[in-house]
């Protein structure tokens, strides 16, 4: 993106990456510290990575609203996530951002793999099945970044996955592990998995393929408008819905227990005061707990 001169706007959201390569325009470590959110809540690196997420999610609203601000001025939004793919794909932090994200701009995934470390079929196979769980769990276009193809060529996985399967499944026959026949069994579930992807090699070191890569992103994107924002927003009305129709199947049954209390809706109202004034008198005072206190705001460091 830089060496194309494409105005960028950059989140970092791995609390615990020590050196960037980049210049984010919204660093989530000047919020959230990541040592201070291991000691202040008695965690391992895990769970503080999962509670600094947890916590900014709480404030992607105000992310949102900097980058609106400055969206006539970019042409991309990079979200960069922890690398421990569960504690961003499996958590409610995570939801909660590609959400917000996809309710606003169009959104694509991009997972890279590390491509000499997916030469060998049974990580191969391994890499296809973390790829799978992350686009059910996003439900948002993806794109398969081969990345290091300066180091070697993506030619063979590529091969595997645009129906050269007999050819992979003979190598998945010479492991005679349980893993490896479980590995045979899944090849030809990943088939129509396959279909879904847009794929592309690519160097992040010497640049070689950002044009391929710039192009499977604005297929997925259009791919978002027609099939996957409209199963968003099908699903965000079906919740709405349902929520509405729980609040209303409540507030019935809040009126019919207050006309069946003993004198009445105003009496029952009278009473119910009564009992919360007297509980509120004998509260206890909530213990103190130490709290990792995120700032007032989030301030874009272009302003």
């Amino acid at each position: 993106l830089a060496s194309k001169a494409s105005p960028t706007y950059i989140l970092n959201l791995d609390p615990a990456v020590v050196t960037l390569p980049y210049a984010p325009n919204i660093d989530i470590r000047d919020s959230l510290p990541y040592k201070n959110v291991m000691a202040t809540y008695n965690l391992g690196p895990n769970g503080a990575i999962l509670t600094a997420l947890n916590l900014f999610a709480t404030r992607f609203d105000q992310v949102l609203d900097i980058v609106e601000k400055r969206e006539s001025e970019i042409n991309h939004l990079v979200i960069d996530t922890p690398g421990q793919i569960e504690a961003f794909t499996w958590s409610a932090s995570g939801e909660i951002i590609c959400d917000a994200v996809a309710s606003k701009y169009p959104a694509v995934v991009l997972y890279v793999i590390d491509t000499p470390m997916c030469m060998k079929p049974m990580t191969f196979v391994s890499n296809m099945l973390y790829a799978c769980s992350v686009l059910y769990k996003t439900r948002l276009p993806m794109v398969v970044v081969f990345n290091k193809s300066d180091v070697v060529s993506d030619e063979e996985p590529r091969k595997w996955m645009t129906g050269d399967c007999k050819e992979l499944d003979r190598l998945l026959k010479e492991q005679t592990t349980f893993a490896g026949t479980l590995a045979q069994s899944m090849v030809t579930a990943l088939e129509e998995f396959y279909k879904e992807l847009d794929v592309v090699g690519m160097s992040a070191a010497t640049g070689e393929g950002t044009d391929g890569l710039f192009d499977a992103i604005a297929s997925a994107a259009k791919k978002y408008e027609t099939e996957y924002k409209v199963e968003k927003d099908r699903i965000r009305q079906e919740v709405e819905a349902a929520e509405k129709e729980r609040v209303e199947v409540d507030l019935s049954k809040l009126k019919l227990d207050a006309s069946d209390e003993p004198g009445g809706p105003s009496r029952a109202k009278e009473t119910r005061s009564s009992a919360s004034a007297g509980s509120s008198s004998g509260a206890r005072k909530p213990k103190e707990r130490r709290q990792v206190v995120l700032d007032d705001s989030l301030v874009d460091p272009g302003e």
